[in-house]
């Protein structure tokens, strides 16, 4: 009886996780549609669906399909892997605190981006293709240092030690960024302070096709990783004792956590707060379990950005607000209410 009854909760967690799943695409849906329509120069219903199909004016056609559509891939693209990004660190640590933001993983990414544009004659001539590998190299020698002074030889990887070397590792990368500014042409200051805000600047078709292999390998492999997962979050005695090579398993993970968190960063600029609030908001959707966390995280970072990417270009038109802003507008009351809800 008793494992009947395990197998009956076991299937209605499983329906309750995919009606989730399906739930939060069809809210996306709702908000790309939303976002196509949100701007300085509005289009109505009837005006989107004729530039979809083609029979729009040559300025329809240059609003949605040369300025809104990429951004709006590009919002979706960055929330899934950043939040997955997020949901892997969390996974590997066992620290619901850790996050590309926090842990430095996104400072890292955004100081090799920066000194390139900064070095670089022009912004708007910098090799497209080239930013998400410079942001992973960056992105993967800060996670090597985080790792390696997190990693005791008898201890193992200890969560706290990991998320205050993370801290320390981030600020000094911070003030490192901030003495670069001062040496900045007016211009290119600009657009660094916006890119730092966390402004998606990468708005044409070029920036979603050099993100988009990134995710489209990532993603799925990550997904493939999460048996391996479950098994790494009952603790690395526990994993050995099943089998699990924990530390061959954990840098891996580390390396596809890293690659999604860099390539992110390289065209949305300091988003923080969508690697640790899309985790947490699925968790409490569907449960623990990774085979369906994963996707959920993707799909609720995805939300997450889409909206604040919208409401960023809708509140104070003509002007933007950079969606770094929104989304820690956003993200950070959750968040207090999650702390407050777990002290309880």
């Amino acid at each position: 009886m008793e494992s009947v009854s395990i197998t009956l909760s076991e299937r209605r967690r499983k329906k309750r996780g995919i009606a989730v799943l399906i739930i939060l695409s069809i809210l996306i849906c709702i908000a790309f549609i939303m976002s196509m329509n949100t701007g300085y120069i509005r289009l109505s219903p009837m005006d989107l669906i004729r530039t979809l199909f083609g029979a729009g004016t040559d300025k329809q056609n240059l609003i949605l399909f040369d300025f809104r559509l990429p951004r709006i891939v590009i919002s979706v693209l960055i929330g899934a892997g950043l939040a997955v990004s997020g949901c892997v660190m969390q996974g590997i640590s066992r620290n619901a605190l850790a996050d590309p933001g926090i842990l430095g993983i996104n400072a890292g990414a955004g100081l090799t981006v920066m000194l390139f544009i900064s070095f670089y004659p022009t912004t708007a001539a910098a090799p497209v293709f080239l930013l998400p590998v410079l942001a992973l190299v960056g992105a993967g020698l800060t996670a090597a240092l985080i790792y390696s002074l997190s990693y005791k030889r008898h201890e193992g990887l200890s969560p706290t030690r990991l998320l205050l070397t993370g801290i320390a590792v981030a600020a000094g990368i911070s003030a490192a960024m901030i003495v670069l500014t001062l040496k900045l042409s007016p211009d290119k200051y600009q657009f660094v302070a916006t890119w730092l805000a966390g402004s998606i600047w990468g708005t044409n078709w070029k920036f979603v096709l050099a993100l988009l292999p990134w995710i489209v390998v990532l993603l799925p492999f990550v997904f493939y990783k999460a048996r391996v997962m479950n098994v790494l979050n009952l603790g690395d005695q526990t994993a050995t004792g099943l089998g699990a090579p924990v530390e061959r398993e954990r840098l891996v993970l580390i390396a596809a956590a890293v690659g999604l968190a860099g390539a992110c960063v390289a065209v949305s600029g300091g988003i923080g707060f969508v690697g640790l609030i899309g985790p947490h908001l699925a968790r409490r959707l569907v449960g623990p379990k990774h085979q369906m966390l994963l996707p959920a995280a993707a799909l609720a970072g995805s939300l997450l950005v889409i909206t604040a990417d919208t409401l960023g270009r809708w509140i104070l038109q003509p002007s933007e607000i950079p969606t770094g802003i929104v989304v820690a507008v956003i993200g950070a009351p959750y968040f207090l209410y999650l702390l407050a809800r777990s002290k309880a």
